[in-house]
């Protein structure tokens, strides 16, 4: 499967790629766009769009192609690479046994990134696109401390005075269903991809929050005609550095945007679409009218288990999520706290107990061929804490459950945003409020109840002394002791 000249992926050299390699058996010039997605990062072309390509390698689908999107000047590099190469990708299926190797083609263009977004809004105006999903990150949502929408913020202030050169992708679609209703055309629909609990609602109060701010009518208009289904994601997806671009060469084809993930998809989706949908059930995908239960399961022991291991692993010096698994510390610390402290707390879906959950789980985060780093997992923790731990904390003690672990994980997070590690080494940057958070853990070295005053991360909760004294214990023990010390001292307690 290897050759001395890797080929420049593109349509042209399809037929030219090494035996081996999966490809398009579709006819991609007879495709026509369905689906605008906004964040056309990795995670999306190993999930989404492969469920796509694979229904189109069924003949199916022809007429729900891909228009890539983006809403930041950084996009442009990424456009720039994909459109080169005709919006192919290619993926690289990495499991303990070995690889797989196809290219996609469900994508077939990335609309220009433009300031005030109007190629964007023309897109999602074009009544042929009846769905705009988007992969936006967790803390992309304009959420206040309580979980409602954040008209305040500068970014919604500024696409409120500017509705028809919005700088966010949801002042985007409120402009963009602003034209449709003018035209009288129906809504799309918006289909949230990223790791939210309850994600498609949260994804519909933003965008009717957002048109509510200057037209009320057409807030009125979406909320009655439009479709924001929920939806729970699964795939491990590593970023693309010099080690994957390297792989893929060896493997035969130069390709400057390559995507390598695990050998696992899940994709849950309510079924309710306002303008149709890809029949993405006849390649693995779960149509249900309850995906709350497949989202807590997975948000509390996947994402909030990644938050277990990775703040741990930044401050051990422990480069990679399977190599946490395999430290006997870190491995001991996310057994107990998901045993003792998340568990309880999930329950079952249909096929999968939360045990057998967390024995996938383990699975696959201690799979060694995906080099999936603690810094990725790690980064954004003001958003992911809040959205994936915290909840759970607050269950525990609702419900007088223990706390003590996930406290201790609060503690680590606290320490692990001082910005060095045990070996003295720095930790850079890793955070949207890395500057701010860093004052604060350095204030909290001293007095530690100072990180739980962050009211935006932790609401009221430095004002319940069951948790703030176990973190204030445990965080005391980090400075003094450090780190692997105070998960052995964890290990060991009842």
């Amino acid at each position: 499967m290897t050759t001395d000249r890797p080929i420049r992926l593109s349509n042209a050299t399809l037929a030219d790629l090494p035996k081996g390699i999966a490809r398009p058996t579709y006819d991609r010039a007879r495709l026509t766009p369905g689906i605008v997605h906004i964040g056309l990062g990795n995670f999306h072309r190993a999930h989404q769009a492969w469920y796509t390509h694979r229904l189109m390698q069924q003949g199916l689908a022809q007429d729900w192609a891909i228009l890539g999107a983006g809403v930041r000047p950084y996009d442009a590099a990424m456009r720039d690479r994909l459109i080169a190469q005709d919006c192919l990708t290619t993926l690289v299926e990495l499991s303990p046994e070995g690889r797989a190797v196809e290219v996609t083609g469900a994508m077939i263009d990335y609309l220009p990134i433009a300031e005030g977004n109007a190629p964007l809004i023309a897109a999602m105006a074009d009544p042929a696109i009846r769905i705009v999903a988007l992969t936006v990150t967790e803390g992309g949502y304009y959420l206040d401390a309580q979980g409602g929408f954040d008209a305040a913020h500068p970014d919604m202030a500024h696409d409120a005075a500017n509705p028809d050169s919005p700088r966010t992708a949801f002042g985007a679609m409120v402009a963009a269903l602003r034209l449709r209703r003018a035209a009288g055309q129906g809504p799309f629909t918006g289909l949230s991809c990223d790791n939210l609990r309850g994600n498609g609602a949260i994804l519909r109060q933003v965008v009717t929050g957002l048109a509510r701010l200057t037209d009320p009518d057409l807030a009125d208009w979406i909320d009655a005609n439009g479709a924001f289904p929920n939806s729970m994601v699964d795939c491990i997806v590593p970023a693309t550095g010099p080690a994957e671009l390297a792989l893929v060469a060896e493997l035969g084809i130069a390709d400057a945007a390559p995507v390598t993930h695990e050998n696992f998809r899940q994709w849950v989706i309510e079924d309710a679409f306002c303008a149709g949908r890809p029949d993405w059930d006849r390649v693995g995908a779960t149509f249900t009218p309850d995906v709350h239960a497949y989202e807590m399961m997975k948000i509390r022991i996947l994402n909030a288990g990644h938050q277990v291991l990775a703040n741990a692993g930044e401050l051990l010096s422990v480069p990679t999520i399977a190599d946490c698994m395999a430290h006997p510390a870190i491995a001991a610390l996310f057994r107990k706290v998901q045993t003792q402290e998340i568990l309880p707390h999930v329950h079952a879906v249909p096929g999968m107990t939360p045990p057998a959950y967390l024995d996938l789980i383990e699975r696959r985060f201690s799979n060694p061929a995906i080099r999936d780093t603690t810094r990725r997992v790690a980064f954004d923790g003001s958003s992911r804490h809040p959205g994936f731990v915290l909840p759970i904390l607050r269950d525990g003690l609702a419900s007088g459950a223990p706390v003590e672990g996930l406290a201790l994980v609060e503690a680590l997070w606290a320490r692990m945003c001082a910005g060095t590690r045990e070996d003295g080494t720095a930790i850079d940057p890793n955070d949207p409020d890395w500057s701010r958070l860093t004052e604060t853990a350095a204030a909290a070295r001293a007095r530690p109840i100072a990180w739980l005053e962050q009211g935006a991360i932790y609401g009221d909760l430095a004002g319940v002394p069951r948790f703030a004294s176990a973190f204030e214990d445990w965080l005391r023990m980090l400075w003094r002791a450090g780190t692997a010390a105070t998960l052995a001292a964890y290990a060991q307690g009842d």
